[in-house]
């Protein structure tokens, strides 16, 4: 699976596209009210890419078990203390609903947080590489 997010940003304009194979789609997100920039942050996208995965992930997992989830929650926190510092104290907190006894969801919501991508992403340091950089004119 081949995954890109694409920005686009200039005043009043604020434009992602994000791509999985084949599947595109759009994302909308305000510019920031002086009109550059995105009025989310990178930390906060981050801690939402955490979210996301796990619900995603599980509401796979609990249909490999036949399990039904009626209602997923996720909150991600963490500090981001200085300017080009990575961020700590990540955690978040889960909480489910789903048609199946409490020792059961534990154990799915175990196996989750051990299979959810984005998460194993962070916890193994995956380099992140500046592959190519551009100056263009705008006419």
């Amino acid at each position: 699976m081949r995954i890109s997010a694409n920005v686009l940003n200039s005043q009043d304009n604020h434009q992602i596209v994000l791509k999985t194979n084949e599947n595109v789609h759009s994302l909308e997100i305000a510019s920031k009210p002086t009109g550059y920039g995105s009025s989310a942050n990178g930390g906060e996208l981050l801690f939402l890419a955490l979210a996301t995965c796990y619900v995603n992930d599980i509401y796979r997992e609990a249909a490999k078990k036949g399990i039904k989830i009626e209602r997923v929650e996720v909150e991600v926190t963490g500090d981001f203390d200085l300017e080009g510092a990575p961020a700590k104290n990540v955690a978040y907190k889960v909480r489910l609903a789903a048609d199946a006894d409490e020792a059961e969801l534990l154990e799915l919501m175990q196996l989750t947080d051990s299979v959810s991508e984005i998460q194993n992403t962070l916890r193994v340091g995956t380099p992140v590489t500046l592959l190519e950089t551009e100056i263009f004119k705008v006419e």
